[in-house]
């Protein structure tokens, strides 16, 4: 069973930086794409930004030039740079981990990943 803990999150000021990170169990982290997701209350669950096992990198327009996501294989951590947050990137932030390996289709589609974290809390203020 694949377990993934996500730590980083805080409450920050509009305009400033955090980064997320995602510590996965498991011997096999390399060969799997990882995914970072995020939900505010009373809405639904968004893509912000992939990595795939090979180290291409997708993001949502809302994330692009403001967030890098980045993976340490040695580490079995994925990362999520944030800067220049908006009080609307306020929001639980989740990772998750593929279910397949290697290449999977549709990076921000939440169906191709079937582990989660329990996600960290980001708050940005005005």
């Amino acid at each position: 069973q694949v377990q993934l803990v996500e730590s980083g999150g805080g409450l920050v000021q509009a305009g400033g930086s955090l980064r997320l990170s995602c510590a996965a169990s498991g011997r096999t982290f390399s060969n799997y794409a990882m995914g970072w997701f995020r939900q505010a209350p009373g809405k639904e669950r968004e893509f912000v930004a992939a990595i795939s096992w090979s180290r291409s990198t997708y993001y949502a327009d809302s994330a692009k030039g403001r967030f890098t996501i980045s993976r340490d294989n040695a580490k079995n951590t994925v990362y999520l740079q944030m800067s220049s947050l908006k009080p609307e990137d306020t929001a639980g932030y989740y990772c998750a981990r593929a279910g397949a390996p290697y290449d999977i289709g549709g990076y921000s589609n939440p169906r191709q990943y079937n582990f989660w974290g329990q996600g960290t809390q980001v708050t940005v203020s005005e």
